[in-house]
Order: structure tokens, then C-alpha cells, then sequence
């Protein structure tokens, strides 16, 4: 059987497109580098935003490998619409910028990339490239009231499951809240033990993983992500344990220093590692999943 030849997709003259707008261009670097070096320098040097430059790096790669998509349906959007999109974006990011609110800050400047990019390739192409906005949105710092009052369940559950663990091994360890006292040291189950910001990097990476490798399979794909929360939670207090483990035998400075620092990373790894674990052996069920919707011989879903 002959193939259809491929469809010749028009290129963009993307230098006329730069010399008609260019003073917008030169306004989202402005907008973007400023933000982007006070992440850099703020919450991506920080475990919880440890997961920030790689959401930017693979969601800027998700757009660019649709650049012929992108090119083939591109249609300029209402203008209406997009100076809308500006009039909000850019108060909000003006608010943010001045009073360090760094959340309002990275939210309005994705805000107002997505009215350039409505602006400059229209509504369905920002439809079609849903997956890459819900993605980069990643990058938005999670406020400090919401971890605070995300973490402290997490944080009582992750001490209470750590002393109660131990005290049955024979260990002389007892728990107020969520500070843990073992022999003469006492320990404060913090934020970063309490498994938000391995939940908030885990899903960002897991919800790339997902999308690549079974988007196609929706019903296990949530499945999948919905595994993120108990796994960071365990990987969390696995790690509490060792720490524990570390300060009753070797005392307080192995804990708090370099160990400290390395098992937030080690952590991440194996809490990732597992989730790849735990996909491997759901192959079955995935399988399964994937022959129910399959279309039959005559192209009806099964």
C-alpha cells in the first residue's frame, strides 16, 4: 500500500515575527530575568524548589519538540483577550516584585507568557499545549502558610510512626508534638522531614514521567500519581529513622551536618526510584487497563 506523503508544514518567519514585535519580546526579558535570577537565588537553592530549574529545562523541551504543530495551527488570538491577560498579569507582578511576594511574582509572569503565546499562536494551539502550562506552573513557590499548614499532620504522623517504630526495637525514644527525644538529644521533625517538599518535587517529576510514558492510559495514570503522596511520605520517614539511628549512635553533629544535607537527596532518589519500582510491577494491571480501551478489529473500543 502507498504511504501518503508527508504534509509540508509553512514555516514561520520567526526574524519578521522578532522585527514586527520586538518591543514585547524585549519586555518579557525584562519581565523574566529578574524573576528568574530571585528564584535562582531564593527557593531553587532550597530542597523544596530543588525541582524548579528541571520543570523549566523539560518545559521548555515539551514546547519545542511541538514547534511543527505549533507552526501548522498557529493563528493569531484576540487581542482583546490577551490585553486582558496583560492587564491582570502585569499589576500582579508589579505587587509581587515590590513587596517580595516571590509566589504572585512567578505566577503573574507565567500569567503574562501565556497571554504573549495566546496573543501570538490563538486559542487552539494553547489548547493543544495544555499539558506544558499545567507542567510549568510547577514552578510557582508554594506560599509558607500552605506548607505550614500542609506539613503539620504530615509532620505529627512522620513522628509518631518513627517513635513508635523504634520504641519497639528497644530504643529510648519518646515523642511531644512533633520533637523527638532519644537518649539525651532532642530532635524537631521539620518541614523538610515531613515529606511536602519530596511531594511537591515527586509530583512534578512523576507527572512528567506519567505524561511521557502513559499519558496515553489515563485511568493508570492517575493511579500512578496518586502513589506519589504515600511514597514521599514513607521515603520521609525512612529518613527521619536513619537520622534518629545517626544521632543516638554517632550524636548530634553527624546527624546535623553532612549527613543531614545528603539524605534530603537521597531520599528524593529512592522515593523516584520506587515509583519506577512500583510501575514496573503494575505492568499487568497497566496492561489490562490498556486492552479494555483498545479498539477491536473493527475499530470499535473494546
Amino acid at each position: 500500500m502507498a504511504t501518503a506523503p508527508p504534509v509540508a508544514v509553512d514555516r514561520v518567519n520567526w526574524q519578521a515575527l522578532l522585527r514586527q514585535h520586538w518591543p514585547l519580546f524585549v519586555g518579557l526579558v525584562v519581565l523574566c530575568v529578574p524573576t528568574l535570577v530571585a528564584m535562582a537565588r531564593g527557593p531553587w537553592s532550597l530542597e523544596s524548589g530543588v525541582h524548579g530549574p528541571i520543570v523549566v529545562a523539560t518545559g521548555i523541551w515539551l514546547v519545542t519538540r511541538r514547534l511543527d504543530d505549533i507552526r501548522r495551527d498557529m493563528v493569531p488570538g484576540n487581542p482583546v483577550v490577551a490585553t486582558l491577560g496583560m492587564l491582570v498579569a502585569i499589576p500582579l507582578y508589579a505587587f509581587g516584585r515590590a513587596f517580595d511576594f516571590i509566589s504572585i511574582e512567578v505566577a503573574a509572569m507565567l500569567l503574562a507568557l501565556l497571554a504573549v503565546a495566546y496573543a501570538l499562536v490563538g486559542g487552539r494551539v494553547v489548547r493543544q499545549m495544555w499539558f506544558p502550562i499545567v507542567y510549568l506552573g510547577f514552578v510557582i513557590p508554594v506560599p509558607g502558610w500552605i506548607i505550614d499548614s500542609i506539613t503539620q499532620p504530615l509532620k505529627q504522623l512522620v513522628s509518631q510512626v518513627v517513635t513508635s517504630g523504634l520504641a519497639d526495637f528497644g530504643y529510648p525514644i519518646a515523642r511531644v508534638g512533633v520533637t523527638i527525644y532519644v537518649a539525651s538529644y532532642q530532635l524537631l521533625v521539620e518541614d523538610a522531614c515531613a515529606g511536602l517538599n519530596s511531594l511537591i518535587s515527586l509530583s512534578a517529576i512523576g507527572l512528567f514521567y506519567v505524561y511521557m510514558l502513559r499519558g496515553s492510559n489515563w485511568r493508570y495514570s492517575i493511579l500512578l500519581l496518586l502513589m506519589v503522596l504515600p511514597i514521599a511520605v514513607a521515603a520521609n520517614i525512612v529518613r527521619v529513622a536513619v537520622l534518629v539511628l545517626i544521632t543516638y549512635h554517632w550524636g548530634d553533629a553527624a546527624a546535623q551536618g553532612y549527613l543531614h544535607n545528603t539524605a534530603g537527596m537521597v531520599t528524593f532518589t529512592s522515593a523516584l526510584l520506587f515509583i519506577f519500582l512500583i510501575d514496573w510491577l503494575l505492568t499487568p494491571l497497566r496492561n489490562a487497563l490498556a486492552s479494555k480501551v483498545a479498539p477491536d478489529s473493527s475499530g470499535v473500543a473494546a
